[in-house]
């Protein structure tokens, strides 16, 4: 008997489809054809495959409304920012596509005349840089174009195949993207597309693998890790964050208020390198908690398929537990309810924007991961005292500073353990900058010609001539 996934519609709660799931037997056939057809792939030549994704760049654009009309419809992410996350992308396909023959060329980096051994001949030391073979690639739902090219796409131009498992919460949009390589001219055996939930990625590492990338949480990371171990394989993890920003008594506070509320809430706060924990200097906190309000209040709810909605669905239902175990427990202990902080009745999975003051790092919201539409807000009495707050956290993904002060900023971030730092500004992506986490945030690095190497793996040439 055939199982499958339902997609539900966050919005409405309605059934929209259901897909059969790959069995531990079709994924083994399915790595088996990606085996046998990456070698013919990696001998192509490269202005080939890197044709292949432009031409995939340029169907992303082009079919960009149906894209995003189904990326909306299964996620609940609000249509507008779904066209964005698209539009978005070419970007990134165009920073790989134009570094790749740059890092795949042969490196000379050594040469000198023979002299150990009788001869004239000459001695001469190469780098070059394989692919590692056959990727299983475990993307996320919450930016599956974002996060799925920034593996896929160097994965293939590198010559590797891809076995691609989409979120299951992102089942629809997945299996779109394949189809879509396949019609810029990925061969179907080099891009496999496999169905399901944790079984199939559990039977995805049983398989001889050369490399797993995986984007999720820290708990399912975990168990990927111990799973690749025995297999010594390239492994890397992607996780999620507890990103804190901190407002320094010199910033700029309409300006900080209002790049933060969008951090924290862009998406429904569903975003790993989202603002999940605020600290105000004790001079400016006042005036920031007002601004910061005004502008949380100003966000437009509702239907995901309204150009308008800022807010939209959460994408999984059991989310709204988690949120409210975390306000519940923050009231407890003596937080601040300044707005929301409730499920909105009727059908969707919705969440009320919530920001809760005076809060203390003995509440769930200002340790564990929120990954919703909720925001704790700190005073703090200085510099120091931020800095420790900002690094008592298992994880180490961004971290932001908002001051006046370039000098300032740069040196209180550069106390704080983190891959990415930002200074007046959050939430920010760049394809030209290593995507990379520490503790509990992940191993590993996307993006920039770091995540082009990700994908390779080094061989020492000694040349000598005689």
């Amino acid at each position: 008997m055939t199982d499958f996934i339902s997609v539900f519609n966050p919005a409405t709660e309605e059934l929209i489809k259901e897909i059969p799931v790959d069995d531990s037997a079709a994924v083994a056939q399915k790595v088996q054809h990606a085996r046998s057809a990456q070698p013919a792939w990696a001998s192509l030549p490269l202005p080939e495959r890197i044709g292949a994704l432009e031409k995939f760049r340029d169907l992303l654009i082009q079919q960009v409304e149906t894209l995003a009309a189904t990326m909306t419809a299964e996620t609940g992410k609000p249509i507008s920012q779904s066209k964005s996350e698209i539009l978005a992308t070419p970007q990134r396909i165009d920073f790989f596509c134009e570094h790749i023959a740059q890092v795949l060329t042969p490196q000379r980096v050594y040469q000198e005349p023979w002299q150990a051994l009788p001869g004239t001949g000459q001695l001469e030391e190469v780098i070059s840089y394989d692919p590692l073979g056959v990727i299983a690639n475990i993307s996320a739902w919450n930016y599956p174009y974002f996060v799925g090219t920034n593996v896929f796409v160097p994965a293939l131009l590198t010559g590797n195949a891809v076995v691609y498992k989409p979120s299951e919460v992102a089942t629809m949009t997945g299996l779109a993207i394949a189809s879509l390589l396949h019609e810029a001219g990925i061969p179907q055996d080099v891009f496999i597309p496999i169905i399901g939930a944790g079984e199939t990625g559990a039977a995805l590492l049983e398989q001889a693998i050369d490399g797993i990338f995986f984007t999720g949480s820290y708990g399912t990371g975990q168990k990927i890790a111990i799973a690749a171990a025995p297999k010594l394989i390239k492994t890397q993890l992607e996780l999620g964050g507890k990103d804190p920003a901190y407002v320094c008594d010199d910033a700029d506070v309409a300006t900080a208020a209002a790049g933060l509320a969008d951090g924290a809430f862009y998406n429904n706060g569903q975003s790993c390198c989202g603002i999940e924990r605020i600290y105000v200097h004790k001079d400016v906190y006042k005036p920031f908690i007002e601004k910061f309000l005004h502008t949380v209040q100003s966000f437009k709810g509702g239907a995901p398929t309204e150009p308008q909605t800022y807010l939209g669905p959460l994408s999984r239902q059991p989310q709204l537990i988690a949120l409210r175990q975390q306000v519940k427990d923050a009231l407890d202990k003596g937080a601040q309810l300044r707005c929301g902080g409730h499920s909105l009745a009727g059908p969707g999975w919705y969440f009320e924007p919530t920001v809760l003051t005076k809060v203390t790092h003995d509440m769930l919201i200002m340790q564990e991961e929120s990954f919703g539409p909720v925001i704790g807000i700190q005073c703090v009495e200085d510099d120091e005292s931020a800095i420790a707050l900002m690094n008592d956290t298992k994880y180490g993904l961004t971290a932001s500073v908002y001051s006046a002060s370039r000098k300032r900023a740069v040196g209180i971030l550069s106390q704080v353990n983190s891959g990415s730092s930002y200074w007046n500004c959050c939430d920010r992506v760049s394809p030209r900058l290593p995507w990379t986490g520490r503790g509990h945030s992940g191993i590993g690095s996307t993006l920039s010609v770091a995540g082009i190497y990700a994908f390779l793996q080094p061989r020492a040439w000694h040349l000598k001539s005689h």
